[in-house]
């Protein structure tokens, strides 16, 4: 089976960077009945930085708002899933690369049952020409 390769909408928040803060923020989207294809966090400065790839966008934001937090986006990234593979990064980076397109930042990893999955992030500028060497634009 070929990769799934989508173009998604992802929002942040920055919270202190203390121990809790992501299990706090987690469980509220939980209890709002929120459900991520993705998270992703970093340290930035003396903050951390929360990315969401949510299922339903106007789902987050009511709940960013009834938490009352700075949420940030949408942005784009891309969400990539397919059949494991040896290679399978390495393949995906030569299209970009190939189209002289930078990432940004990347996380890959295997799921398990023999799938792995992406984020990948360009810069904005880059989205529609990476979508394009990717396939989908």
């Amino acid at each position: 089976m070929a990769e799934e390769i989508r173009l998604v909408d992802y929002f942040y928040v920055e919270v202190p960077d203390k121990p809790g803060e992501a299990h706090r923020v987690l469980s509220q989207l939980r209890d709002a009945g929120v459900n991520l294809v993705a998270f992703h966090a970093f340290p930035k400065g003396r903050k951390s930085q929360l990315d969401f790839v949510p299922g339903d966008a106007v789902a987050l934001k009511a709940a960013a708002k009834k938490n009352r937090w700075r949420l940030t986006g949408p942005k784009k990234g891309f969400l990539i899933q397919g059949d494991d593979r040896v290679g399978a990064m390495a393949d995906l980076l030569a299209r970009l690369a190939g189209a002289k397109i930078n990432v940004t930042a990347t996380d890959a990893l295997c799921a398990g049952m023999g799938r792995y999955g992406v984020l990948l992030w360009v810069k904005p500028r880059d989205v529609k020409r990476a979508a394009k060497a990717l396939g989908i634009g």
